[in-house]
């Protein structure tokens, strides 16, 4: 499988990760794209012995784009460091269903994860186990009853942005887990890591990373790219 280098030094490596690739390896056994990455590394540089790669952050298995690793346990630790003080500014671009009212809004829930179905519900602010989960969306653009939202984090929880979009009323294009009703069994998800920015943990210069969608639908429907980085 051929990954897209997006970013590469002595410390950290961003590509673009390919849909429906696990990041780490999970129970399907599945090639998972930490170990696809570490084998590169090890022919690319002909390292002996295992190599080291941090992973620093997630995206959910069947969602593609920028994704950031740690070549060295020093750059994880302080890359942990700035997502914990979240100073890792991460931005999403969706495709959902329906004509978005409101053009931007901060969605704030509390979400809880049922890890044996691997299910995020939302809950009651009073329920112990929930977790605050908030995002910022700014709709683009909508066609054929579909809009295009710029999704900013401001928490990285498990399928957060699946669900808080779904709980808005706007699940996303291709979501088979949380948009079930509305999406047909088989179309991708309209889901995608945009880019990354954040202050380099060692150079302490500004990196802004981008990747766009592909050419599919229904990311065509937005064909300028002046329009999806705006």
């Amino acid at each position: 499988m051929e990954i897209s280098i997006l970013y590469e030094d002595n410390h950290l490596l961003i590509v673009e990760k390919p849909v429906n690739i696990p990041v780490q390896q999970d129970r399907s056994q599945d090639m998972d794209l930490l170990s696809l990455l570490k084998k590169d590394l090890k022919e690319r540089y002909k390292k002996p012995g295992n190599v080291y790669l941090g992973l620093v952050h997630r995206l959910d298995r069947p969602v593609g784009g920028v994704i950031l690793f740690a070549k060295t346990s020093k750059a994880a630790s302080r890359m942990s460091n700035i997502i914990r003080e979240h100073k890792l500014e991460r931005i999403y671009l969706a495709v959902t269903r329906g004509i978005v009212i409101e053009q931007k809004q901060k969605l704030i829930h509390y979400l809880v994860k049922d890890r044996k179905k691997n299910q995020v519900y939302a809950v009651p602010k009073t329920n112990k186990q929930a977790k605050k989960s908030i995002l910022n969306y700014e709709a683009v653009n909508s066609q054929n009853n579909l809009s295009l939202l710029k999704v900013t984090l401001e928490t990285g929880r498990p399928h957060q942005i699946r669900v808080q979009l779904k709980e808005a009323g706007y699940p996303i294009f291709g979501d088979q887990k949380y948009g079930f009703d509305q999406n047909k069994v088989g179309q991708q998800i309209a889901l995608w890591a945009h880019q990354l920015s954040f202050i380099h943990p060692v150079k302490k210069e500004r990196v802004v990373i981008q990747s766009n969608p592909p050419s599919t639908y229904p990311w065509t429907l937005w064909k300028n790219e002046n329009e999806i980085n705006r």
